[in-house]
Protein backbone atom coordinates (compact mmCIF):
# COMPACT_ATOMS: atom_id res chain seq x y z
CA UNK A 1 0.00 0.00 0.00
CA UNK A 2 2.69 2.50 0.93
CA UNK A 3 4.31 4.08 -2.14
CA UNK A 4 1.32 3.03 -4.27
CA UNK A 5 0.76 5.77 -6.86
CA UNK A 6 -2.49 7.70 -6.40
CA UNK A 7 -3.65 9.41 -9.58
CA UNK A 8 -5.22 12.76 -8.75
CA UNK A 9 -5.85 14.92 -11.79
CA UNK A 10 -7.23 17.86 -9.80
CA UNK A 11 -5.28 21.06 -9.27
CA UNK A 12 -7.95 22.39 -6.88
CA UNK A 13 -5.59 22.78 -3.91
CA UNK A 14 -6.84 23.63 -0.44
CA UNK A 15 -4.49 24.06 2.50
CA UNK A 16 -4.41 24.19 6.27
CA UNK A 17 -1.36 25.29 8.21
CA UNK A 18 -1.03 22.75 11.02
CA UNK A 19 2.39 23.62 12.43
CA UNK A 20 5.23 25.95 11.72
CA UNK A 21 6.43 25.08 8.19
CA UNK A 22 3.92 22.22 7.82
CA UNK A 23 0.65 22.17 5.89
CA UNK A 24 -2.00 19.61 5.16
CA UNK A 25 -3.36 19.85 1.64
CA UNK A 26 -6.72 18.82 0.25
CA UNK A 27 -7.45 18.08 -3.39
CA UNK A 28 -11.06 17.73 -4.59
CA UNK A 29 -11.49 15.26 -7.43
CA UNK A 30 -14.35 13.25 -8.96
CA UNK A 31 -14.86 9.81 -7.42
CA UNK A 32 -14.20 6.73 -9.52
CA UNK A 33 -17.94 6.31 -10.10
CA UNK A 34 -18.23 9.95 -11.18
CA UNK A 35 -21.34 10.33 -9.00
CA UNK A 36 -19.62 12.06 -6.09
CA UNK A 37 -16.27 13.62 -5.23
CA UNK A 38 -13.37 12.78 -2.99
CA UNK A 39 -11.15 15.07 -0.97
CA UNK A 40 -7.67 13.57 -0.90
CA UNK A 41 -5.54 14.79 2.00
CA UNK A 42 -1.91 15.17 1.03
CA UNK A 43 1.26 15.97 2.95
CA UNK A 44 3.91 18.45 1.85
CA UNK A 45 5.83 15.46 0.47
CA UNK A 46 2.97 14.38 -1.88
CA UNK A 47 1.83 11.50 0.32
CA UNK A 48 -1.93 10.83 0.39
CA UNK A 49 -2.66 10.01 4.02
CA UNK A 50 -6.48 10.20 4.17
CA UNK A 51 -9.60 10.84 2.09
CA UNK A 52 -13.29 11.63 2.53
CA UNK A 53 -16.05 11.21 -0.06
CA UNK A 54 -18.80 13.82 -0.48
CA UNK A 55 -21.97 13.80 -2.59
CA UNK A 56 -21.17 17.17 -4.20
CA UNK A 57 -18.23 19.52 -4.69
CA UNK A 58 -20.08 22.37 -2.97
CA UNK A 59 -20.43 20.23 0.17
CA UNK A 60 -16.75 19.27 0.05
CA UNK A 61 -15.75 22.94 -0.22
CA UNK A 62 -18.07 23.91 2.63
CA UNK A 63 -16.67 21.18 4.88
CA UNK A 64 -13.08 22.11 4.06
CA UNK A 65 -13.78 25.72 5.07
CA UNK A 66 -15.51 24.66 8.30
CA UNK A 67 -12.42 22.61 9.14
CA UNK A 68 -9.93 25.42 8.65
CA UNK A 69 -8.83 24.86 5.05
CA UNK A 70 -8.52 27.72 2.56
CA UNK A 71 -8.50 27.55 -1.23
CA UNK A 72 -4.92 28.11 -2.36
CA UNK A 73 -5.72 30.06 -5.52
CA UNK A 74 -7.94 32.47 -3.56
CA UNK A 75 -5.24 33.31 -1.00
CA UNK A 76 -2.80 35.77 -2.57
CA UNK A 77 -0.46 35.65 0.43
CA UNK A 78 -0.19 31.85 0.51
CA UNK A 79 1.92 31.64 -2.64
CA UNK A 80 4.49 33.88 -0.98
CA UNK A 81 5.35 31.31 1.68
CA UNK A 82 4.07 27.85 0.65
CA UNK A 83 3.98 25.73 -2.51
CA UNK A 84 1.51 22.88 -3.14
CA UNK A 85 2.95 19.37 -3.24
CA UNK A 86 3.60 18.18 -6.79
CA UNK A 87 2.34 15.05 -8.53
CA UNK A 88 2.94 12.17 -8.66
CA UNK A 89 1.09 11.43 -5.44
CA UNK A 90 1.57 8.23 -3.46
CA UNK A 91 -0.17 6.39 -0.62
CA UNK A 92 1.28 7.32 2.69
CA UNK A 93 0.36 7.24 6.34
CA UNK A 94 0.02 9.94 8.97
CA UNK A 95 1.65 9.50 12.39
CA UNK A 96 -1.81 9.90 13.96
CA UNK A 97 -3.64 7.62 11.52
CA UNK A 98 -6.70 8.66 9.49
CA UNK A 99 -6.99 12.04 11.18
CA UNK A 100 -9.84 13.48 9.12
CA UNK A 101 -11.97 10.51 8.03
CA UNK A 102 -11.93 9.16 11.60
CA UNK A 103 -13.59 12.37 12.78
CA UNK A 104 -10.87 13.11 15.36
CA UNK A 105 -9.82 16.30 13.59
CA UNK A 106 -12.94 16.87 11.48
CA UNK A 107 -16.05 18.82 12.52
Amino acid sequence: MKNEVVEILSKDYWFKVVEMLQQNWGLIAPSQSGKSCVVYFVSDTSGVFDQIEFAEITEAEKQLRINGFAKYEDDEDASQFIVPPPAPFHRSSHPNGAIYSSGRFWK
